[in-house]
């Protein structure tokens, strides 16, 4: 299944691949309200890399087309292959399944110039995923471009991270945003409706905001 937005012929500028070994830290939220933002600034497409199909049913979901194309990738493939089927578009995002074993995973990690590792305000979560540092840095002898950051999910409001989480944070190896993410309903909203909080109006502003932030950070623009 595809969902389609507008294109323009153009090499891809900005891949970005969403990781993390573990799952529920929000991968697929990231990937997808992230790829919604990219479209106003360029043809975007999200690759499904998930064996769940997790961004291809939640585009399914909507009863307007979703900004971004999501695409989905059967069999073989490696880096140069992706650049040169996806280079109609201006910003590729890529929704990595929860293993750094997988082909699909090794492959992003290579294809990629930005890592993005959505994780929850908690020690116990960021310790599930040290091994990804160690897998970039090993990426990197491929693909020295990487640019990896953290990206800090479902905050409390009005609530500081504890001294454990920034101890942890410091031991990760791997910078984390100033930009975060708070949780919101909005987030479980959108992928309820097949939307992403772009597309819901006044309810998405808040969430709106920190996606700009986001990308404004990762990509200066």
């Amino acid at each position: 299944m595809t969902c389609t937005g507008a294109r323009r012929t153009e090499v891809a500028t900005h891949v970005i691949a969403v990781i993390n070994q573990k799952g529920g830290a929000g991968k697929t939220t990231l990937a997808m309200n992230v790829a919604a933002g990219l479209t106003r600034r360029g043809a975007t497409v999200v690759i499904d890399l998930d064996p769940q199909g997790s961004a291809l049913q939640w585009a399914s979901m909507g009863t307007a087309p979703f900004p971004a194309t999501i695409k989905q990738i059967a069999g073989s493939w490696d880096a140069r292959t992706l650049h040169q089927n996806y280079r109609a578009y201006q910003h590729m995002v890529l929704d990595c399944p929860p293993s750094l074993e997988s082909h699909a995973s090794i492959q992003a990690l290579r294809a990629c110039d930005i890592a993005l590792i959505p994780v929850l305000p908690s020690p116990v979560d960021l310790w599930a995923s040290m091994k990804l540092p160690q897998e970039i840095e090993e990426a990197r002898e491929a693909n020295p471009r990487i640019q990896a950051y953290l990206v800090l999910n479902q905050l409390e409001p009005r609530s500081a991270l504890s001294s454990a989480m920034r101890d942890a944070l410091t031991e990760f190896g791997v910078p984390a945003l100033n930009a975060s993410i708070r949780r919101r309903a909005a987030y479980r909203n959108a992928a309820l409706e097949g939307r992403s909080v772009y597309q819901m109006g006044g309810r998405g502003t808040a969430a709106v905001e920190e996606m700009e932030a986001i990308i404004e950070e990762v990509i200066g623009a």
